[in-house]
């Protein structure tokens, strides 16, 4: 089959707007825009995610089957959790298990707060025979170095007197010993790979506190003792992975993942569009649809929608963003890639209702994209 079929076909790949629509659902009302104008179009919905918040949705709309449990939150209050498993493979999503969305009620503990209930997650997957773990690092309500994580893995940090610490990342300042010896058995046969699209090391000016702490609700003193901490940690679990891009990612989860589990790191679009078989899809496409709440220069250095348009581009297929909002200049958007650029803002300027009524808007963008582009 070759990209000259009758009906034109599209790929929507589109990534969540933040605060009004998950990624399935951006992509079921471009749907229903471009179904609206031009009815012969042959449609395939594959929505993205680069590892963040939406990343497990993704996976589950894509036909992975998902996989619930209970698990402890961010401050260690139970709550359900859920992963995407294919197989032997399978998608966690640091943030919608120990994320800042879990805190109950909204409360920040920037000193309590821990990355266990994300171990307590990864056993269970191990437990049911998943053998290769992707990590989808992003929006931690933590900074304990992935501390947590491990100890709910197995591992027993403890402090100059072999007394094992509690959870959180302010405790790690008595850290003097890291036990390994009981901790999970099917961790060295299983593979992890983080799905990271930060670079920022464990400590320092651009590590896990300085640049994400704040955050967190910490302030300058807990900013002081979360460094102090995580820099006795790091001497403990693996000086020589404090310096590794991405090992400041959620919190510095990245960090207690690469040190003691094993994990790489690789680029979280780069991971989902792969597991996705987003390239087998692009052989008989006449045009790709993605984009985000806001397109910005942030944006450029690795979202999910830069991502996108790349693999589609060396494919050969042209590619419009949808955004809510886009804060890039016409030729920055060219530059990117990108043959057009539609904002919900532009039908509605006002951001409040603009996001509130996203669903119909992008309704009307999807029927604009039709008439511009497949006519």
């Amino acid at each position: 089959m070759t990209r000259a079929s009758t009906a034109p076909r599209v790929i929507l790949a589109p990534d969540k707007f933040k605060g009004s629509l998950s990624a399935p659902q951006v992509a079921v009302a471009l749907a229903a825009g471009l179904t609206r104008s031009a009815p012969n179009v042959d449609l395939r919905l594959v929505p993205v995610a680069d590892g963040g918040d939406g990343t497990v949705e993704a996976f589950v709309a894509a036909g992975w089957t998902r996989v619930e449990l209970t698990a402890p939150g961010p401050t260690g209050v139970p709550r359900r959790a859920a992963y995407a498993r294919h197989g032997t493979r399978a998608v966690v999503e640091l943030a919608a298990v120990v994320g800042l969305s879990a805190l109950p009620e909204g409360r920040l503990d920037p000193l309590g707060a821990s990355t266990y209930g994300l171990g307590i997650v990864l056993a269970h997957a191990m437990d049911h025979g998943v053998t290769d773990i992707v990590l989808g690092l992003g929006g931690s309500a933590s900074t304990d170095g992935g501390a947590g994580m491990l100890q709910a893995l197995g591992a027993r940090i403890l402090d100059a007197d072999g007394r094992a610490l509690s959870t959180g990342g302010a405790g790690l300042a008595r850290a003097a010993e890291l036990d390994r010896s009981a901790m999970h058995p099917r961790i060295v046969a299983t593979t992890f790979t983080l799905a990271c699209d930060v670079d920022n090391p464990l400590l320092g000016p651009n590590g896990a506190v300085a640049v994400y702490a704040p955050q967190k609700g910490a302030g300058p003193a807990e900013l002081e003792e979360l460094e102090s901490a995580l820099a006795t940690w790091a001497s403990v679990a693996g000086p020589g992975f404090a310096g590794h891009p991405g090992a400041g990612a959620a919190g510095g989860a990245g960090f207690g993942a690469l040190a003691v589990l094993g994990a790489r790191v690789r680029s979280g679009i780069e991971v989902v569009l792969e597991l996705l078989e987003f390239r087998d899809l692009l052989a008989t496409a006449t045009l790709v649809v993605t984009g985000e709440g806001s397109l910005d220069r942030q944006s450029l250095h690795g979202k999910a929608p830069i991502g996108v348009c790349a693999v589609a581009r060396e494919a050969g297929v042209p590619v419009i963003a949808v955004a809510g909002r886009t804060l890039l200049e016409p030729g920055e958007t060219r530059a990117a890639g990108f043959a057009d650029c539609y904002a919900l803002a532009d039908l509605e300027p006002d951001p409040a209702r603009c996001m509130t009524d996203a669903a119909s808007l992008l309704e009307r963008v999807g029927a604009r994209i039709a008439a511009d582009q497949l006519t």
